[in-house]
């Protein structure tokens, strides 16, 4: 909604989507409150992500630059071993030489308190604990309905309530997410034999695997493993104690240092099926939005995942900050968003289904392209956003 009008705004959902969303909400304006089911902030914390410099830039746009870069470290290269352990490149990662546009290796749950503390510096009010259970869009707005029997009141609503997202189910019961064809693994391990110092993130072409492990400046190794197999039982994620027997076989079937660094973890595996979004899912219903991996969520090979939640959020803000009325701001946001993040969809199943027999080695990753110029003017917070990208009607 363009103009000095504040727009009322529910946001469903408190994790990175969300609270970005609302950080942007709040900049441009609109009286923003958010809702979260989890009773605190340190949902999923077991899993880490990388941000990438596009998500870093937006992330600059929503002034949260240095909530961010207070947790996790950089990363400023990456490094390629095939499964002999042979180097194949080493290269610079992002926009490595602006050191707020660096990518960065975070906790879920780091980012998520980030996010959240700075939204609750800027006055936006948030809400732990509330469940949703119903929207009713009527003429003068929408009523969110939460299962302690509470409701609250706005003109819009904003789905940022991730893969399983309630807010999805409520106004498009028949789409959900499917398999992208691996088990992701996520650990910790100590001084593990065979890292990389600090700064470099590498990957390792496995023979049935892709492997991928970063030093913290204290010396902990992040690692993941992405696995193609059977989607773990009830397709949800899960801690569990037999994960060695599932992938520490497959990575000694290489001369990598992966077996070792895993071996040498401390504390739970985080074990979790690769999902994504089916192309063209419905995001909208009236007064009320899906953005995030409530709209689109990818497997996690190309590590996007978190970066596209972080533009979703600022070229919501711009939108409603810019065009006239909320069904406008709607159709330009997905106008903009939707060929950039059902790509990342494509490319990053692709990479998850691409890897099953070790005469056809995993690819590691398809980092996207540097942002260009039109990325960069779209989420530039002092340019108006237009209503359709370049070039479309």
């Amino acid at each position: 909604m363009s103009g000095t009008d504040a727009t009322r705004v529910l946001v469903i959902g408190g994790g990175i989507a969300g609270t970005a969303a609302a950080l942007g909400l709040h900049k441009a304006g609109h009286d923003v409150t958010v809702y979260e089911a989890h009773p605190g902030t340190a949902e999923d914390i077991g899993a880490f992500l990388t941000l990438a410099s596009n998500g870093m830039r937006a992330l600059a746009q929503l002034d949260a630059t240095d909530a961010v870069t207070a947790v996790g470290f950089p990363l400023t290269s990456l490094r390629l071993l095939d499964s002999r352990g042979t180097e194949l490149t080493h290269a610079p990662l992002g926009e490595m030489t602006d050191p707020d546009l660096r990518y960065r290796c975070l906790l879920r749950g780091e980012l998520n308190a980030a996010l959240q503390e700075t939204a609750a510096r800027r006055g936006i009010r948030l809400h732990h604990g509330a469940r949703l259970v119903g929207i009713t869009d009527g003429p003068c707005g929408v009523t969110a309905r939460f299962a302690d029997g509470s409701t609250a009141h706005a003109d819009l609503v904003i789905g940022a309530d991730g893969l399983n997202s309630t807010v999805r189910r409520i106004i498009t019961p028949e789409v959900r997410p499917t398999y992208a064809g691996q088990r992701v693994f996520y650990g910790y391990s100590g001084a593990a034999p065979g890292a990389d110092g600090t700064g470099v993130i590498t990957f390792v072409r496995g023979s049935e695997t892709t492997f991928g492990h970063a030093v913290s400046p204290t010396g902990q190794t992040y690692w993941f493993a992405r696995v193609s197999t059977e989607p773990l039982p009830d397709g949800g994620a899960a801690h569990r104690t037999p994960w060695r027997e599932d992938l520490l076989p497959l990575l000694r079937k290489d001369a990598t240092p992966a077996a070792d660094i895993v071996a040498a973890s401390e504390g739970p595996v985080m074990v979790t099926n690769a999902t994504e979004m089916p192309l063209g899912a419905v995001w909208q219903k009236g007064r009320t939005l899906l953005i995030g991996d409530a709209a689109h969520a990818a497997s996690p090979a190309t590590g996007q995942g978190a970066s596209m939640a972080l533009e979703d959020a600022v070229v919501l803000a711009k939108a409603l900050r810019d065009l006239p009325g909320p069904q406008a701001a709607f159709a330009a946001y997905e106008r903009h968003r939707r060929p950039r993040v059902e790509q990342n969809i494509t490319v990053s199943g692709g990479i998850s289904r691409g890897s099953h027999a070790p005469s056809r080695p995993s690819p590691v990753v398809a980092r996207p392209a540097e942002p260009d110029e039109a990325l960069i003017h779209q989420l530039a917070w002092d340019i108006l956003l237009p209503a359709a990208p370049p070039g479309q009607p």
